[in-house]
């Protein structure tokens, strides 16, 4: 006898295009921002959630200006790096960084995320990517990334629930 059980529908981030070269996605989470801030900073609760689910290998976060991150994902697909430098990091509210593919070396994105504490126990993350050009832009519009951010984004909210 096989049971099935409901489950909570994925919430997705809210994705716009504010400009030719920008991507912003606004997502609200269900913990106060500082329990956000932690998950996001804190390399062992990063490995928890941003690789999708996959097996992530956090080889550097190092969250102060000028500071380096790495990240290694370990998908059925196969293994992608990612990596960047902090160029402001305010806590808890904001993070400036870029953001490069080891898949695509040189083009490089710089990324601002804000967390907003919504004052009742909730907290509202903005990022907005900025592009080189509207062709990167378009293209990591079309690369799939919306699908694998709200993966992560539900493994965050997994996590948040487990930290409460």
């Amino acid at each position: 006898m096989t049971t099935i059980t409901e489950q909570e529908p994925m919430v997705k981030a809210t994705i716009t295009t504010p400009s030719d070269r920008e991507i912003r996605v606004e997502r609200i989470f269900n913990a106060p921002r500082d329990r956000v801030w932690q998950a996001m900073t804190d390399p062992k609760l990063v490995a928890q959630w941003w690789g999708r689910g996959n097996k992530l290998v956090v080889e550097r976060l190092e969250v102060e200006r000028g500071g380096h991150w790495r990240f290694v994902e370990h998908a059925p697909e196969g293994v992608n790096g990612f990596e960047g430098r902090f160029r402001e990091v305010t806590p808890p509210s904001r993070v400036v960084q870029t953001f490069e593919w080891d898949g695509m070396p040189g083009y490089v994105i710089v990324e601002t995320a804000t967390l907003e504490d919504l004052g009742d126990g909730r907290t509202r993350l903005v990022n907005t990517s900025l592009f080189h050009t509207t062709e990167e832009r378009d293209g990591f519009l079309q690369s799939g990334m919306e699908g694998g951010m709200n993966e992560s984004y539900a493994a965050l909210d997994r996590l948040l629930a487990k930290l409460a």
